[in-house]
């Protein structure tokens, strides 16, 4: 998962960088005579956008992507915002080399199914080079090469539109994107279900002009004084310079992504006008009555009530609530550890939850607890917690989950794309518990989850639900996509060798590393061509001179200028 967020400025002189960020991180800004700065670097918002980095980026626009990256893709330059720039060739260690047409910019969250068909119609039809396995890079070569097809030497807004709408025709999945055009302005859009999110908002200045801002959550407009978001709709493409709307691709089915509501956002958005907080609280009522049931039919008693922190909070406390039992804080949360569920690793995840939580022995000791997460995921981090309320003395330990069991890969930007990664998949609900070490494990049903979600805006008719049901709203996806895509994950990244290896994450792809040559993203490159990135150092740090591989561009990145 990742965010993203587009800012115009009506004052030029403001500085236009935005601070949203995870794993990796990147600032593009539009500055005078379409000229464009960037900083990008692998690591977090807090290390990567120094002071001194921010002060050169100039100009009163620009786009931010902050992502969570896979393992493999974390030793690549794969940071975005993209850049392609009209006729200006690679520097000495170029990631992506430019291409046509004008300046373009572009940022984006989810993933799309169909990348092996696209990445044929760059070869074949757009003879476009896509030099990594992300989809960010080929979605932006896509639309530039529909810009392309104007041969205008300046486009204007019908153009964009067109240019949209086409790319939406093609691409399949889920996306949300923002792109900048230098000297032109910030257009956003968002895939025709509207899987992942996306809104718009403003700010009125002191002159009684505009700034405009778009991001994933509401919650960066809040914090940034914008007002009056409003989440773009699916298939529609706002032109945020002067906030131009159209319908550019058919309708279609409706259905954000509920694990939004369940996981990923802040509690103090709101997200297609449903609020997160008020998502959770519902999802703690809903889960009291289920708790309340089984536990009634297994005759246990249950003394206290403990989050997991922090996304769980709000629905455990909900739940006590309902239940009359008390609500206790017995996990102390170590605040420089980061979310284990989006490490890449599943050592790393282990290893870091232990460091990521301590548990506070006067709120267990000979006591049946119940513990409440918000989801179940892989198992590490439930494995993790229970044996360290058992640690301190818990009699019981009942794990209850605000989600249904997590039984099929997400093929839409989160990071849980094996089965055979995912605990609950082809495991009863008691096995799970044997699997995770609780006495007991009570899941929320999947209808009364969407209801949950759902009762806050009745006008969304269904909800995407493919990791609880295994029905992915996009169609296109069966189980032999699955199988590939599980084979593709399986495909190790060698860094610093002779020859690239990538990560071959898309549908199709398929990936053969050899010394002849590199076969990249589904395309073969002859050994001394126009190859880039032939190799990558090992490490992904920030502190590492190139990131892994230098990405200028024909831009100056101001990450640890000296």
């Amino acid at each position: 998962m990742c965010g993203i967020l587009g800012l115009l400025l009506h004052d030029p002189t403001l500085n236009a960088a935005p601070r949203y960020a995870r794993d990796a991180c990147g600032i593009v800004t539009g500055g005078p005579r379409g000229r464009l700065y960037q900083c990008k670097a692998n690591g977090m918002v807090r290390d990567v956008f120094t002071q001194d980095a921010i002060a050169r980026l100039i100009g009163g626009m620009g786009i931010g992507h902050g992502e969570h990256l896979s393992g493999a893709l974390s030793y690549r330059a794969a940071l975005f915002p993209l850049l392609l720039r009209l006729r200006i060739w690679s520097a000495p260690r170029p990631t992506f080399y430019v291409n046509s047409p004008y300046g373009i910019t572009f940022a984006h969250n989810g993933n799309l199914i169909n990348s092996a068909e696209l990445l044929h119609f760059m070869d074949a039809v757009a003879h476009r080079h896509i030099n990594t396995s992300s989809d960010s890079e080929l979605l932006l070569n896509i639309f530039a090469d529909h810009l392309n097809d104007t041969g205008k030497f300046r486009i204007n807004e019908e153009d964009i539109f067109v240019a949209v709408g086409r790319l939406m025709t093609q691409a399949r999945g889920a996306y949300a994107c923002v792109a900048m055009l230098a000297g032109f302005g910030i257009i956003a859009f968002r895939d025709p279900n509207g899987i992942r999110p996306l809104g718009v908002a403003h700010r009125t200045v002191a002159s009684g002009a505009m700034d405009w801002l778009c991001a994933s959550e509401s919650a960066v407009a809040d914090v940034a004084g914008f007002v009056e978001w409003d989440d773009v709709r699916p298939g529609c493409h706002p032109h945020t310079l002067r906030c131009i709307r159209r319908q550019v691709a058919p309708a279609a089915t409706f259905a954000p992504d509920i694990f939004e509501y369940v996981y990923f956002a802040r509690p103090d958005s709101v997200i297609d006008g449903i609020s997160v907080y008020r998502s959770r609280m519902a999802m703690g009522n809903a889960l009291a009555q289920e708790v309340s049931r089984v536990l009634t039919e297994k005759q246990i008693r249950v003394d206290v009530v403990i989050p997991v922190p922090d996304t769980s909070r709000v629905a455990a406390l909900n739940l006590a609530q309902t239940l009359g039992l008390p609500y206790r804080e017995g996990f102390v949360k170590n605040r420089y550890v980061g979310r284990t569920f989006i490490m890449p690793e599943q050592q790393m995840r282990k290893k870091n939850v232990r460091k990521k939580l301590n548990a506070m022995a006067l709120e267990f000791a000979d006591k049946n607890v119940l513990i409440v997460d918000d989801s179940i995921v892989r198992g590490t981090t439930c494995r993790e917690i229970i044996q360290m309320a058992k640690d301190v003395g818990a009699k019981k330990v009942i794990m209850a989950s605000c989600a249904p069991p997590i039984r099929y890969p997400n093929v839409y930007g989160i990071d849980m794309p094996s089965r055979l990664e995912l605990v609950a998949h082809g495991r009863t609900t008691e096995q799970v518990a044997e699997a995770i070490g609780a006495d007991l494990v009570i899941f929320q049903t999947l209808p009364d989850l969407v209801a949950s979600v759902r009762q806050l805006n009745p006008t969304i008719e269904q909800l995407e639900c493919s990791v609880f049901s295994g029905e992915y709203v996009t169609g296109g996806v069966d189980a032999t996509y699955l199988d590939h895509l599980e084979r593709a994950e399986a495909v190790p990244v060698l860094a610093a060798s002779g020859a690239a290896a990538v990560n071959g994450r898309h549908a199709g792809t398929d990936v053969d590393i050899g010394k002849g040559g590199e076969r990249v993203s589904g395309r073969t490159t002859p050994s001394g061509g126009d190859s880039v990135n032939s190799s990558s150092p090992a490490s992904p740090t920030p502190g590492n001179p190139v990131n892994g591989v230098d990405a200028t561009i024909g831009l100056h990145n101001t990450w640890k200028l000296s």
